[in-house]
């Protein structure tokens, strides 16, 4: 069958004309708060990821490519390609776990999606508006990918839903913002389909780095590359999903293409996705979440405290448990929530702690269990202290979820603690402002003497 014999289907279609479109809409207001929310904090998670060492190793690869002075690798003064800028601060946006995530798809989109959106607003001179746009875009058209793949059947055959999510995320925030037309659209999505891979292997990733290239930086790479080959020209096919041998039949046991377009325009992913209270891994906020509600109504310390009992998922205790990084290891992580009353940036990210006699001792207080009857992202804490009384608390909704949502303040304030140690607290005031009143920035280029360090 030859390719004139296909015809594009209506969800390409639809779906090819939304993206095109995107960066022309007036997002409803919920939407653009938001995006400005998770763009702010996506942000901030690059900038503090740069002096971690996953990014001090993307730094100093990418300064070896030199290129086109087009986007600027934040947190440093390097300007180079908006391919290469992308890569860089995709991978960093993950160089720990500071950055959001969509549960349902189970991605984290921002960390490839906003890096991609601003590296390709930086090169095209986009403003403010179009800008925040195709960051919201991004969320859109990230988790219906996986939706439409089909997220835990997927996940089950080693595809990572990781890596598809933010590939097509951030082509389809890197096309709007190219202007491409529907036709060119269509074809961009294929190369995106060519590009697209991922092994779940990551979780042996003992650095930190490699995760950070699968999750963000590989995705807000390829699909820049994939918007910029359309834009400088290229034709492919017209529509992947369909045909023989197309993108489903590849990569779905149960396609359900139709998934691309459910809701589009109505129903804003971005509204569905996690921003992290606690700089640590995902399953980690539930537990901390509880231990610090326990901390108000008991007063617990380290000295009448006898054992603590974490109930998680038992599709998410493996994930955390007794891991080597501080920010990813549930007994650490909690015990230092204990000792210092509080878990930081900082304290998540001393490694140094790891061995603290004081850390390793309360540790073998802690016991962790996972249960096939709870869900993602929930947690029981139980404690038994000292007098025998044991004290307990159930988190259903973690702080940052669609649930229980952080306030502006609070994020504001994250993303504050972040970048200020890096770029200042007048330039990070300035920033963070300015993402605030996004609409009004004229260029996004005008933004890069901010993000420099």
């Amino acid at each position: 069958m030859s390719e004139k014999e296909i015809e594009t289907s209506e969800v390409m279609k639809t779906l090819a004309a939304y993206i095109a479109d995107a960066a022309n809409k007036k997002l409803p207001e919920d939407a653009a708060e938001h995006g400005k929310h998770h763009l702010i904090d996506t942000v901030a998670s690059v900038i503090s990821g740069t002096r971690l060492p996953p990014g001090e190793v993307v730094i100093n690869y990418i300064r070896t490519l030199g290129g086109t002075e087009e986007a600027l690798l934040l947190g440093t003064d390097y300007v180079t390609t908006a391919i290469n800028a992308s890569l860089g601060n995709g991978m960093i946006a993950h160089a720990d776990e500071t950055d959001d995530s969509h549960k349902e798809s189970r991605s984290h989109i921002g960390c490839g999606a906003v890096p991609a959106a601003l590296a390709m607003a930086e090169r095209e001179g986009s403003s403010g508006e179009a800008f925040l746009n195709a960051v919201v875009l991004g969320y859109d058209i990230g988790a219906r990918v996986n939706f439409s793949v089909g997220v835990h059947s997927m996940y089950d055959a080693g595809h990572s839903t990781h890596t598809f999510a933010p590939t097509f995320g951030s082509a389809a925030a890197a096309m709007a913002l190219a202007n491409l037309n529907a036709d060119q659209v269509r074809w961009g999505i294929s190369y995106t389909a060519q590009q697209v891979s991922g092994v779940n292997c990551w979780q042996r990733d003992r650095d930190h780095i490699e995760k950070g290239f699968d999750f963000g930086g590989q995705g807000a790479r390829d699909g820049l590359t994939a918007a910029t080959m359309v834009q400088a020209g290229f034709t492919g096919v017209d529509d992947v999903f369909v045909g023989p041998r197309n993108f489903y039949s590849t990569y779905s046991t149960e396609p359900r293409p139709e998934q691309m377009i459910d809701g589009l325009g109505e129903r804003f992913e971005v509204i569905q996705t996690n921003i992290k209270k606690w700089t640590v891994g995902s399953p980690i906020q539930a537990p901390l979440d509880c231990i610090e509600e326990l901390q108000k109504q008991h007063g617990l310390s380290p000295d009448n405290i006898k054992h603590i009992k974490l109930r998680l998922s038992d599709m998410e205790s493996p994930v955390v448990n007794d891991r080597h990084m501080a920010d990813i290891c549930i007994q650490h992580m909690v015990a230092i929530m204990v000792l210092d009353g509080t878990a930081t940036f900082a304290s998540a990210h001393d490694e140094e702690r790891m061995t603290d006699p004081a850390v390793v001792e309360f540790r073998k207080k802690i016991e962790l269990v996972g249960e096939p009857d709870i869900p993602r992202r929930n947690a029981i804490v139980e404690v038994t202290l000292a007098n025998d009384e044991v004290v307990s608390h159930k988190q259903i909704a973690v702080r940052g979820t669609p649930d229980n949502p952080m306030t502006r303040q609070e994020v504001d304030d994250k993303a504050f603690e972040l970048m200020a140690p890096i770029l200042g607290q007048e330039n990070t005031r300035t920033l963070i402002d300015k993402v605030w009143a996004l609409e009004t920035v004229e260029n996004v280029r005008d933004l890069r003497p901010l993000m420099i360090a």
